[in-house]
């Protein structure tokens, strides 16, 4: 049996080879909503990568995003993002990845995440660090979140709740430094996890988006929490991701706006 990080590893690399022969391509397009796409190549790369899975790890379960089954029992799963970043994929625009971790009872010990257009590989095991292309990444030293560099995601339902995601956006805009939006939540967190970001929210995320990126960041010296400082659950939806340094700053500010849209 292979080990966790050189199977996860493998099935990156091939999944964004995929990637990237199609990304300049005509591509066939289907609509979970309005605003949620989904290609061939996710369904390609998906079906690549659950066969290697199984093929190397039998006895582990799989949770992956165009054929998740749900919440698994305890014990050793795999969590699959075959093309985080499908809007941009489907726009050519370079900037999307290959997502895969291993939780063990609920926590990640193994993640990688593939920029296939970047060549930039990040991968972490639990109390091993955290890498880019083989390097050791460290979270940046940012130490007020007016310093700070954000960046976030729209949900999926951004249309049917305009003024409530951007009520967030507004408050995290005249407070840190400035704000992105990239749209591939795995390389928001990968970036935090390489100093690039100082901090990261966002709401209505799957466990897929955020498993890898998870163990990156904490891997890194970061901190990943539900936005109330809670202890991270990756079904829970909700996210906050920092350097650490600023989190409770982070936290604070999120609890007061959630505190007065009375919202979760």
């Amino acid at each position: 049996m292979p080990l966790p990080l050189d199977s996860a590893r493998r099935l990156a690399l091939e999944a964004g080879a995929l990637i990237v022969s199609a990304i300049n391509q005509t591509k066939r397009i289907d609509h979970k909503s309005a605003v949620d796409l989904v290609t061939d190549t996710d369904h390609q790369a998906e079906a690549l990568i659950m066969d290697g899975l199984r093929n190397d790890f039998p006895d582990h379960a799989i949770v992956a995003e165009e054929t998740s089954a749900g919440r698994p029992a305890e014990g050793p799963c795999w969590y699959v993002d075959p093309v985080d970043g499908t809007v941009n994929f489907v726009h050519g625009i370079p900037h999307c990845s290959v997502s895969i971790a291993l939780l063990d009872n609920g926590h990640p010990s193994t993640a990688v995440v593939y920029d296939p257009c970047k060549n930039e590989l990040f991968e972490a095991e639990r109390g091993g660090g955290a890498r880019l292309n083989g390097q050791p990444l460290a979270v940046s030293g940012a130490a007020a979140l007016g310093d700070s560099l954000m960046v976030t995601g729209f949900p999926y339902d951004r249309r049917e709740n305009p003024d409530r995601y951007l009520s967030f956006f507004k408050a995290f805009m005249v407070t840190a430094r400035d704000i992105r939006r990239f749209g591939s939540a795995a390389l928001d967190l990968a970036y935090i996890a390489a100093g690039r970001f100082d901090g990261f929210w966002e709401f209505k995320l799957e466990p897929w988006d955020t498993a890898a990126g998870w163990l990156l960041v904490e891997e890194a010296g970061g901190v990943v929490s539900d936005m109330d400082g809670a202890a991270f659950d990756p079904w829970s939806k909700r996210i906050l991701a920092s350097n650490g340094t600023i989190h409770q700053e982070c936290v604070d500010l999120l609890i007061e706006l959630r505190a007065e849209q009375g919202s979760s």
